[in-house]
């Protein structure tokens, strides 16, 4: 028996949760069939660096803690319906634990200044790893850095949701957020794409840069052997 009474109406097993949460989602998705619903799975929300380290990033956000939990049992029960990242913006909807659905609006503030491409110079390695879901560890100072990192803070942040809740981060916001963690997951490059930053021209520069720099230590290691040449000539009078 799944169902429970304790006084306050009946206690669902995740199971059951999940289960409403499903149907409820082949309803929606019949009127919304460009929907990106996410869902968990394991039991782990992200379990890449990047994936992880978001929604740890999170916890800054959040001016109720039961608000944040109960995201997290949102993103894991199914009932993120639909995610859309872009430049700037994150959207969603969220089915609430009655019928109904919420829409929530996440504004993110972008990295205006050249920064991240300076501070990378060159290090195509770094990005490959990135590009391949790795943390680049060399990069810690440069991506981690509370001031100037790339994880937004509180002021980059504007958080929206047509839900009655009167907190600043109530748990359809929770959920959402939750939900990018997931696709960090497999596609690291959408947290710069939201930090408005352009990867393929911050990849382009990083490439340029490093055959520039190739080009300048082939120059001048023939400019060494040139003149290498000429004294050994000279020596020898030849």
């Amino acid at each position: 028996m799944g169902r429970y009474s304790y006084g306050y109406g009946d206690y669902e097993t995740v199971a059951e949760k999940k289960a409403k949460a499903q149907k409820k989602l082949k309803k929606f998705q019949k009127s919304h069939p460009d929907a990106v619903p996410i869902t968990i799975p394991g039991t782990k929300i992200a379990s890449s660096f990047w994936g992880k380290a978001w929604c740890d990033n999170l916890k800054i956000y959040a001016d109720y803690d039961n608000r944040i939990s109960r995201g997290r049992s949102y993103i894991k029960n199914g009932f993120v319906f639909d995610l859309t990242i872009n430049a700037g913006q994150i959207s969603g909807v969220v089915c609430g634990s009655g019928s109904k659905l919420y829409h929530v609006s996440i504004g993110i503030e972008p990295i205006t200044d050249n920064r991240l491409i300076q501070q990378i110079n060159g290090s195509i390695e770094s990005l490959e790893e990135l590009i391949a879901g790795k943390f680049p560890k060399k990069l810690a100072q440069t991506f981690l850095t509370k001031e100037n990192g790339l994880f937004p803070d509180l002021k980059e942040v504007h958080l929206d949701c047509d839900c009655p809740d009167w907190a600043h981060m109530c748990k359809h916001v929770s959920a959402i957020l939750y939900a990018v963690g997931t696709k960090l997951d497999t596609e690291p490059l959408l947290l710069f794409e939201l930090r408005g930053i352009d990867t393929k021209d911050l990849i382009q520069k990083s490439v340029d840069e490093k055959l520039e720099t190739m080009l300048k230590n082939a120059t001048d290691n023939k400019s060494s052997r040139i003149i290498d040449e000429e004294m050994t000539h000279d020596l020898f009078d030849l």
